[in-house]
């Protein structure tokens, strides 16, 4: 594998770190998270301890898998187009570098899930290998986008057991809505690699099934994701401001899937962070609302 370029060092390195891991990607899981901790505590707030160890949970859990995913890709990585100036094959950080980076963000994740209570310590290592076996799973599975759904949608069982220490319905409710939310848009955001994927080996849906049909199978994931948000929205306290949440959650949603066709895919980017930010934040927002309107 030949370098592009020199590896990043000071300042640039701690930006090719945050590019390598899509630190701005936390937006999608993380207001669900946040939703879970409002809902599972009797006045909405855990306080800051609990709320600054879960953060810390979440952002390192995630990390160690983005790491896990440019470790484990690296050499997919280097032979698509789309993907060759990551990190690792354009030479911007070594495999030394980026290894390091991995086993501390595991290490702040179990440390981080110790401090919260028993439960989560127990469960840490099951939620470390949802998160980080999803890179595997493209190599045998047209399923790995619902694995990779899986692996956020996690995000607010997992806030729930921080403060409650068990787990009940409502988070399920919003695990499901949120695997299959993200496992819709991911689909969309593979639509631009099936022909790579096919040629190389790896498996997704739009190669599998082609594109006509996975757009079909991200139509129905948003829709039943929608479904599981109402579910868990219904078997909340919440008045009509709260409600707006699904609402607005839906609304995006049908937007998005307008935004791509089979024969156009000039617009996947922007349907696939600048709108799915939008929905986890406005859904929280809406939530927020509504409890502090008590």
């Amino acid at each position: 594998m030949t370098q592009a370029t020199g590896q990043a060092s000071g300042l640039q390195s701690i930006r090719v770190f945050l590019e390598m891991i899509k630190f701005e990607h936390s937006i999608f899981a993380l207001p669900y998270a946040m939703i879970a901790m409002i809902w599972a505590t009797d006045r909405g707030w855990p306080g800051w301890r609990v709320f600054l160890l879960i953060l810390l949970a979440m952002v390192s859990c995630r990390s160690a898998a983005m790491a896990y995913n440019r470790i484990a890709d690296r050499d997919i990585d280097a032979v698509n187009d789309r993907t060759k100036m990551r990190a690792i094959p354009a030479g911007l950080l070594s495999l030394r570098q980026v290894n390091l980076f991995f086993f501390a963000s595991i290490a702040l994740f179990l440390v981080a899930s110790a401090c919260l209570n028993t439960m989560t310590l127990v469960l840490s290592p099951v939620a470390l290998f949802v998160t980080i076996f999803y890179s595997r799973t493209k190599r045998f599975t047209w399923l790995c986008h619902f694995w990779l759904g899986l692996s956020l949608g996690i995000a607010p069982a997992a806030a729930w057991i921080a403060v409650t220490g068990h787990l009940t319905w409502p988070p399920i409710f919003l695990t499901l809505a949120v695997m299959l939310w993200t496992a819709g848009f991911d689909i969309i955001y593979a639509l631009q690699d099936d022909e790579f994927d096919q040629a190389n080996g790896l498996n997704s849906v739009p190669a599998r099934f082609g594109r006509k049909r996975a757009l079909i199978i991200s139509r129905l994931s948003h829709l039943f994701a929608v479904v599981f948000l109402v579910q868990a929205f219904a078997m909340e306290p919440i008045n009509w401001i709260g409600w707006l949440g699904p609402v607005f959650a839906a609304v995006m949603l049908t937007y998005e899937q307008s935004l791509v066709k089979v024969n156009d895919l000039s617009r996947v980017n922007f349907a696939f962070f600048t709108l799915n930010g939008c929905i986890s934040v406005g859904v929280f927002i809406f939530v927020l609302i509504d409890r502090l309107a008590r």
